[in-house]
């Protein structure tokens, strides 16, 4: 029997590479995430060979690539590129196809896109000049309480008597929980502080849909913010299931697109 055509999508983060590989029914086949580091190339190199390997395929068989993210063009094996907006707006309207608001809460940059109940951007906004409310921004703060960023979760779901922190530039916010570790409060309460600024930064980028998608590597890593968030704005949220990949998921059906 032969195996139906694949097409890769390669979403190269600031902080984090994702390749995601599909076939004609748009079924994810296989994926891989890796650090970006400082060679882009070598990073899509390994994601695209883990995600083969996970299809049981061979490059040789992948008809179209597509890239997207800010190492778009560095992607050598990539036939187009696409920008992060459209390919995380297709990716996530391939799971919800209805109109949406997308917070995607990366490493080093968020965004909130809205689009139609037929898949069109209505509007996007994104913070780059600030490191607070994004993956960075834990990163930092966990190095500042010395624990490791894998555990943050867990800590903030232990919480009993959350922390609010007054600033949230990263610079400030690092002073104010060294501040509480100082005075005695516990490490769960601070976490779950630093949660609740990430995601009141979030929220204040602009207003919300009734149907609220939430994608993105810290919201992978991180699941707790989900809920935390869906007390805050008093509605369930829609989170695909694999949401570090909604990007590299729409920059394959990018490929597909054209090929059809």
């Amino acid at each position: 029997m032969t195996s139906k055509p694949i097409f890769a999508g390669v979403d190269i983060g600031a902080s984090r590479t994702k390749v995601a590989l599909i076939d004609t029914d748009k079924n994810l086949l296989g994926y891989g995430i890796t650090k970006s580091g400082t060679d882009f190339q070598a990073s899509a190199d390994l994601c695209l060979a883990t995600s083969l390997d996970m299809a049981h395929r061979s490059r040789e068989e992948i008809v179209k690539s597509v890239s997207t993210g800010y190492g778009r063009k560095n992607v050598s094996f990539a036939d187009e590129s696409r920008t992060e907006i459209g390919c995380h707006s297709k990716g996530c309207y391939h799971y919800f196809p209805l109109a949406i608001t997308i917070i995607d809460i990366g490493g080093q940059d968020n965004k909130i896109i809205k689009l139609d109940q037929d898949g069109r951007r209505i509007s996007f906004k994104m913070n780059r000049k600030c490191a607070a409310g994004t993956g960075a921004f834990l990163e930092e703060m966990s190095m500042r309480l010395d624990i490791p960023i894998e555990e943050m979760d867990t800590l903030a779901r232990q919480s009993t008597e959350m922390v609010k922190l007054g600033s949230f530039c990263t610079v400030f916010s690092a002073t104010e929980v060294l501040e509480n570790i100082r005075h005695g409060k516990k490490v769960p309460d601070i976490v779950k502080g630093l949660f609740f600024s990430v995601i009141k930064r979030v929220l204040e980028m602009d207003s919300l849909t009734e149907n609220v998608v939430m994608t993105g590597g810290v919201v992978a890593n991180n699941p707790f913010l989900v809920t935390m968030t869906e007390e805050i704005i008093r509605k369930k949220i829609l989170v695909p299931e694999h949401p570090q990949l909604t990007g590299a998921i729409g920059a394959a059906l990018y490929a597909l697109e054209m090929e059809t």
